[in-house]
């Protein structure tokens, strides 16, 4: 039996990475060169795969660190001298660390060599992640600059208001790091990057990664598909139709239908029966975020789901009775910045397909 090439939920990479063609080649440029990367896009777009993909071939050492996970500017501290841990030899490390003002506890499991890292409870003393930040900086070669990568950014200044300040005054003195910030709230991650009192206006070039070109996507599924299926084209078709060439519901979709195929299941039930699946798998939770939901997040959602029209449209806020369009646009942003609405080609849509699919059933039935 042929190996499912497709791959979803974790940093894709080869043979499951989807050509970026263009945006391959603009982050090895930036990143050959002196220079920061803000990348912005939905969650789930590849953001942390493409930057991977472009590490591996230049090589060069890295350190990544999601944002969302971090509680303190400590566990900040000790989660990125964890990681720095795994990339540097420990003798090398031990002659910097000997110098910090305020020394971390260190501690090595013998069976997996994993190291863990503590600072005294409750010791908020800024030099503390001073020291981590530009022990980086030492570590690294002018000729092999290490690449730092910050995921979901934007979580920086909610961890603690001084940080983004505290960042940016340390890091504007690197000269051997390119850093990389990730980030998919567009609206915060912009106030960051681009009003003209944020630390870090203008820190680096900021990149929007979109969708993977329809014609892309296509060649990447019908290559795949061709070995299987005598209709792979079609099938391939239909896919990119119920996903909108989203990066991770293509891929998930695609691994369904291929595990349906392989068994022999019927050829022309296979995206429908595959599109069920995937619905009934996340029923309870689909219903849970359901829950949480106000009124008006209901009327948005039941509207994207069934209409074309533009939620700030006159016709769609009568339709849905959703009042202004100050009110619609509020409804919008809340939605976005939580995740569950984005904004692809100058149209707000439903992230998850299956999502909208499954709010159009229950409407229905």
């Amino acid at each position: 039996m042929e190996k499912n090439p497709f791959k979803f939920g974790s940093i894709v990479n080869e043979p499951y990475f989807t050509n970026r063609t263009k945006e391959i080649e603009k982050v090895i440029s930036v990143l050959n060169s002196e220079n920061h990367l803000v990348l912005i896009s939905p969650r789930r777009y590849g953001k942390t795969s493409l930057v991977f993909k472009v590490v591996t071939e230049l090589k060069r050492p890295i350190i990544a660190l999601d944002l969302q996970l971090i509680t303190s500017a400590q566990d900040l501290a000790a989660q990125l001298l964890r990681r720095i841990y795994r990339e540097f030899p420990f003798e090398r490390i031990r002659q910097y660390i000997k110098h910090f003002r305020i020394i971390p506890t260190i501690s090595v499991n013998p069976v997996t060599n994993e190291v863990d890292v503590s600072f005294q409870p409750g010791s908020n003393n800024p030099a503390i992640l001073e020291d981590v930040l530009n022990l980086m900086e030492k570590l690294s070669k002018k000729n092999n600059r290490l690449i730092v990568v910050f995921d979901e950014f934007q979580e920086l200044g909610k961890i603690d208001t001084p940080l983004l300040n505290q960042f940016r005054s340390i890091m504007q003195h690197h000269q051997k790091i390119n850093y990389v910030l990730l980030g998919s709230q567009e609206s915060l991650m912009r106030e960051i990057f681009e009003k003209k009192k944020s630390p870090f206006y203008h820190f680096g070039l900021l990149m929007n990664l979109e969708k993977i070109p329809y014609k892309e996507f296509y060649d990447f599924l019908s290559g795949k598909f061709k070995s299987i299926l005598r209709n792979y084209d079609k099938i391939s078709e239909n896919i990119l139709t119920v996903s909108g060439c989203h990066p991770y519901y293509t891929q998930q979709l695609a691994w369904v239908v291929w595990e349906k195929a392989v068994r022999g299941e019927d050829p022309g039930s296979l995206l429908e029966d595959a599109s069920q699946e995937l619905i009934r798998t996340h029923d309870m939770d689909y219903e849970r975020i359901w829950m949480n939901f106000n009124k008006s997040d209901r009327k948005m959602l039941i509207g994207l789901s069934f209409s074309d029209l533009s939620p700030l449209s006159e016709m769609f806020l009568r339709e849905f009775n959703l009042g202004a369009t100050s009110t619609a646009f509020s409804i919008l942003k809340r939605l976005a910045q939580s995740g569950y609405v984005i904004k692809a080609n100058s149209q707000y849509e439903i992230d998850d397909p299956f999502f909208k699919m499954w709010i159009t059933q229950r409407r229905k039935a």
